[in-house]
């Protein structure tokens, strides 16, 4: 298929260079004139701007950091969807508030257009590797339609409901995994204060109830794990910026509702406080610095 996907950074770089892997005609757009350089030596074209981005695309998707992001390339007269054709279908893959997916949902609705909401889990390593997890919103037919694309970049394809419910899910997800890493940080600190070798402990809880994804794939104490964030200064993988995000907007939703979520309220607070140490731009597992024993 002919794609045009918008925003190729640590997350959308691999899963273009994926569908160009797959045998898709991928053409690119990024603010980041590097970024885009990055893709094409992945085999991906250059977009010159939006509407050469769509050019002929049969299938368009976006991976973008906010739900203004996704408003500002679809919405408005000069927007995304004025240029995208009617046949065409769109796949945001952003995690962003379900106020913007519903005004792009309604706005796609209006004009002919098809689109879902897809957003993914298992960060830059799972977008890399190809085994993405995408959860999506929008009518059934139209995530039929996405499922051979989105199996290009991923593993697993879930259908959680009509516009915006994968963005609830999403959102319900991110916020328990800040849930598990926070305690999961806790409880290795609590170890290595009382002489435990954080790699022993990690492997008793493995095999104990603890066990949980950010101690099985995602270990944050430092030299326990190769290849993941707590192995490389915590450069690389899911910024702590994007945590306390999603963080928001799962709390955001769950004041609309009148959801009780006190847990995920410490989890922003804490996550809160680590990002204005200047701890944004690092990986999220980067909290266990939080917990560093006070001398």
């Amino acid at each position: 298929m002919k794609i045009g996907f918008f925003g190729v950074g640590n997350m959308g770089g691999p899963m273009a260079a994926n569908l160009v892997k797959a045998g898709h005609e991928v053409r690119a757009f990024d603010l980041s004139a590097e970024l885009v350089a990055q893709a094409q030596q992945a085999g991906c074209d250059a977009g010159r701007d939006v509407a050469h981005t769509v050019e002929g695309a049969e299938v368009v998707i976006s991976m973008l950091p906010s739900g203004k992001a996704v408003a500002g390339l679809y919405l408005g007269e000069q927007g995304a969807l004025a240029h995208i054709s009617t046949e065409a279908l769109v796949i945001d893959c952003s995690t962003i508030d379900t106020d913007t997916t519903a005004a792009l949902a309604s706005a796609a609705a209006k004009s002919g257009h098809r689109v879902i909401d897809a957003p993914v889990s298992g960060g830059v390593g799972g977008a890399t590797a190809g085994t993405l997890t995408f959860i999506c919103g929008g009518a059934t037919a139209a995530v039929e339609a996405a499922w051979p694309v989105l199996e290009a970049m991923g593993k697993n394809v879930f259908h959680a409901g009509d516009h915006g419910a994968g963005q609830v899910a999403k959102i319900c997800n991110n916020m328990l995994l800040a849930i598990h890493m926070l305690g999961t940080c806790e409880a290795l600190q609590l170890g290595a204060d009382n002489g435990l070798d954080p790699k022993v402990l990690s492997d008793i809880m493995l095999a104990s109830s603890g066990r949980n994804w950010s101690l099985e794939v995602y270990n944050p104490w430092p030299g326990v794990m190769e290849n993941v964030p707590s192995a490389k200064e915590y450069a690389g993988g899911f910024a702590v910026d994007l945590m306390n995000k999603d963080l928001t907007l799962a709390l955001e939703t769950a004041l609309a509702k009148g959801s009780r979520t006190p847990m995920g309220s410490l989890a922003k607070s804490l996550y809160g406080m680590h990002g204005s140490q200047g701890n944004g731009r690092l990986d999220f597992s980067s909290i266990q610095r939080l917990f560093a024993t006070l001398d």
